[in-house]
């Protein structure tokens, strides 16, 4: 058995014991997040406007797989999404997927499947199960480790060659696309692509690219996807920026320290929000906590939960995590791994200027033309 497909089957146990548990016959997946989970990133997208794809994934609570799908998608998702798999194909006219309810009643005809049905989507006649889901992606395996380390490694050698191509004059949509191509040329995909510049940095903590022009300050982030993993990051750059730019950087820098030292597993995400907002406290920029969300899970989305006074998520001993505290004009944002009770930075960018935090882990600072 290949390494990706141990994996799949260990995912496949993990949908068959959540189907047992929930009492539900099956487990059915249309979104392109949880069939790239399952799959170790493989996907069933064709148009990208859309969270759904045609083809569908059922997953059986006695661990039989099934791939629903019209006649357009169904041989390709046999010959060459889900080569090697040994998904058995449900296929019908593409005019009957035009009925929503039509992959369902194809799902319940399956034998055994005729009870309850969950579903990572609102389709007619199932429970929705998404957080059920994110959970049970939440605990990464050996080959998503490596994955994701890789696409970490990748992603900031990417982002810091660009950023060393920039001057000042370069207009924030030229800079995204940049952005774009320089996730394309690692085999990825740019899902996030933002630049701020000068003022639009101060006023904006998302500022959507625009025709504005940098010319002191400008911060570029990215959330790139590969194989259905997605790693966040942001750099900044300056050229005469304002003196204060990073003295506010640090402070940035010493709540991502902070809320990185407490993301251990057990710790749940109100936790790490008050970890967070002690910190912000502690640097002097108490109200810009909330000012921005501060980051949190990621993983075959770019953020799967975030730390807020409520939530109840728990941190896994192997997930990842993307921490982005703001401090206005500013912005440290890195993904790292919890693996046990080490963190691993994966998205650092070599010879970047860095700002020391916790134990022998650094943060991104500001790069100076």
């Amino acid at each position: 058995m290949t390494d990706s497909t141990a994996e799949h089957e260990e995912k496949l146990e993990r949908l068959a014991r959540l189907a047992q548990t929930g009492a539900f016959a099956g487990v059915l997946l249309a979104t392109h997040h949880n069939i790239a989970w399952l799959t170790s990133g493989r996907h069933n997208r064709v148009d990208s406007t859309r969270e759904t794809g045609s083809a569908r994934l059922l997953v059986t609570a006695d661990g039989r797989r099934y791939v629903l799908a019209n006649a357009i998608e169904m041989p390709r998702m046999l010959d060459e999404v889900l080569a090697g798999l040994d998904y058995q194909p449900i296929e019908y006219p593409w005019t009957e997927d035009q009925d929503a309810a039509h992959a369902v009643r194809a799902a319940r005809g399956v034998r055994g499947s005729g009870g309850r049905l969950a579903a990572d989507w609102p389709l007619p006649d199932t429970t929705a199960i998404e957080t059920l889901l994110m959970r049970a992606r939440a605990r990464l395996t050996d080959g998503e480790v490596a994955r994701y380390r890789a696409l970490g490694r990748d992603a900031g050698l990417a982002l810091g060659h660009l950023c060393r191509t920039l001057t000042p004059g370069d207009v924030e949509i030229d800079i995204a696309r940049g952005i774009a191509n320089a996730a394309a040329r690692i085999r990825a995909r740019a899902v996030v692509a933002l630049v701020g510049a000068d003022e639009r940095l101060r006023r904006y903590r998302h500022p959507v690219p625009t025709n504005t022009a940098w010319k002191h300050a400008v911060m570029l982030a990215l959330c790139a996807e590969r194989d259905g993993l997605i790693v966040s990051l942001s750099r900044v750059m300056a050229a005469g920026a304002p003196a204060d730019l990073d003295a506010r950087t640090r402070a940035a820098a010493s709540v991502f320290g902070r809320v990185l030292a407490a993301t251990r597993p057990r710790a749940t995400g109100a936790q790490l929000y008050d970890v967070l907002a002690r910190a912000y406290t502690d640097a002097g920029y108490g109200d810009d906590i909330l000012r921005h969300h501060q980051g949190g899970a990621i993983g075959y989305r770019a953020r799967d939960w975030v730390a807020h006074p409520q939530s109840q998520e728990v941190v896994e001993e192997r997930q990842a995590f993307a921490w982005n505290p703001t401090v206005t004009g500013t912005k440290v944002e890195d993904t790292a791994l919890v693996l046990g009770d080490r963190i691993e930075v994966i998205t650092s960018t070599p010879d970047w200027p860095s700002i020391d935090i916790e134990g022998e882990l650094k943060a991104s600072g500001v790069w100076r033309l």
